[in-house]
């Protein structure tokens, strides 16, 4: 056993109220260059849609993660020899139109505007060419089911469901899919990468880009099934998230989180056997990968555990912050927050709780099988996008938020505690607290747990001040 620390994220969709706001500081932050103009870190998107870029979840046309071949694991793309074949023109490769052409104005012509007799216009301009362009797509333009008549049957979400029937008016439902760079255990844009410019960083697992070694290939942009690697046009280099790790390092929250207004993100390290990924990434079918992926992750209070890490030199602080994260709980002791997409098997350690939904018919709470059934939001579609089409899982937690739901309406509102829905989801009056006061009333020091820096380090501004871009850049 090989235990490395690894920092993971837990997104409630059930907060998510589609602000945006997380992608704005990342923004103006990481991208706000030439080159990154049509870069989004971070973005949310509406489902059901066909998201930023477009398709990305179909890796039938995209052909990114990886696949099991004659019981070997192996990129969907193919290895060396087909991306040596392909150099010169990779098909796999998204286009700017897949993105969107990014544009502005030119707000002086406006300003500056001689007397008229009519409302002067503008008309947007390419950042890319200068030239006039007609706007067609963007990074959030089903927002709010904006046109999900017309993108909704191309989401493949809808698998084994009739998408016909659920974008009509009276059955169509909507919530919202913050995404961002997914820091994989088993990450495809690595494996794909051939001058080894991408690495998974070895003491915290934070996939970066090295900028030198980089040589524009683009095999990252297309092997990664997320779409999360970007090429910069100006620099001739791929970029991606970099989980912020220069304010992680300072002992702060990654932007996206420290701004989310509904508190939905938590942050925490998980500890994983490293000698198990492999294993775990090529389970039998895809919908062995999720528990497959559950089966590496440690506990971080199992003495043993604490004993190995030890001796393989990971930090006391980064153990305390492990057995103090909340992320841990809520993947795998209580088995709230699902992976995006398993099937690409590349082990994803940015998670989601699925969000509840009302219900379309009224149920009897006894009935709870009839009432997770009735909900507005189709488990089917749930389980296609989290647990790669097994529905056990999602009912499971669905189930669990409903009965917690359920237990705190009863004590506040009523005032009379019904714990007929505790033994049915497994969970003592004590752990439906916990788990309540941990997605409901959670101050930001209790989201997002990070290791401190050891007492008496007489150079932490020093080394907060050279832990970011190097001088080059």
């Amino acid at each position: 056993m090989k235990i490395k620390a690894q920092y993971a994220m837990v997104l409630n969709l059930d907060k998510c109220i589609g602000c945006h706001t997380c992608s704005i500081p990342c923004k103006n932050v990481w991208t706000n260059r030439k080159g990154a103009e049509y870069m989004w870190f971070n973005n949310v998107e509406t489902k059901p849609g066909i998201g930023y870029p477009k398709k990305w979840e179909d890796q039938n046309d995209h052909r990114g993660g990886w696949q099991l071949k004659e019981g070997s694991l192996e990129l969907k793309a193919g290895g060396r020899l087909s991306k040596g074949l392909s150099i010169f023109h990779n098909p796999d490769l998204p286009t700017i139109d897949d993105y969107y052409e990014p544009w502005t104005y030119d707000y002086g012509s406006l300003v500056n505007s001689p007397h008229r007799r009519q409302q002067p216009s503008l008309r947007p301009r390419s950042q890319l060419t200068g030239d006039p362009i007609r706007l067609e797509w963007g990074p959030n333009w089903e927002d709010d089911l904006a046109g999900a008549g017309e993108t909704g049957p191309g989401d493949i979400n809808f698998k084994n469901l009739d998408y016909a029937a659920f974008l009509q008016f009276r059955n169509i439902f909507m919530f919202y899919l913050p995404r961002l760079c997914e820091h994989c255990l088993n990450p495809a844009c690595v494996a794909s990468c051939p001058s080894g410019a991408l690495y998974k960083r070895d003491d915290d697992g934070i996939v970066l880009v090295d900028q030198e070694r980089c040589r524009g290939w683009r095999y990252c942009v297309s092997g990664c099934p997320y779409k999360k690697v970007y090429f910069n046009w100006k620099t001739g280099r791929a970029e991606k998230c970099i989980f912020c790790y220069p304010r992680i390092e300072a002992g702060l929250p990654p932007l996206c989180v420290h701004s989310c207004v509904g508190r939905i993100r938590y942050v925490g390290v998980l500890l994983y056997d490293a000698d198990r990924i492999s294993e775990a990434a090529s389970a039998a079918s895809d919908q062995a990968v999720y528990p497959a992926h559950m089966e590496i992750l440690l506990d971080p209070e199992d003495p043993a555990v604490q004993k190995t890490a030890a001796a393989e030199g990971i930090a006391d602080a980064v153990l305390r912050a492990a057995a103090r994260s909340p992320v841990y709980p809520l993947i795998k002791t209580w088995k709230l927050a699902l992976p995006l997409h398993p099937e690409f098997r590349t082990l994803p350690m940015v998670w989601y709780i699925p969000p509840l939904s009302p219900v379309k018919h009224y149920s009897e709470s006894s009935q709870e099988q009839d009432f997770i059934d009735s909900l507005r939001i189709p488990i089917t579609y749930l389980a296609n996008l989290l647990t790669a089409g097994d529905q056990t899982p999602v009912r499971q937690a669905l189930k669990r938020l409903s009965a917690v739901r359920h237990y705190m309406r009863s004590k506040r509102i009523e005032n009379k505690v019904d714990k007929t829905l505790l033994d049915r989801v497994g969970f003592s009056e004590e752990t439906i607290e916990k788990i309540y006061r941990l997605l409901s009333l959670a101050s930001l020091e209790d989201r997002i747990v990070l290791p401190k820096t050891a007492p008496g380090d007489a150079n932490l501004f020093t080394r907060q001040g050279a832990c970011g871009y190097g001088d080059s850049i």
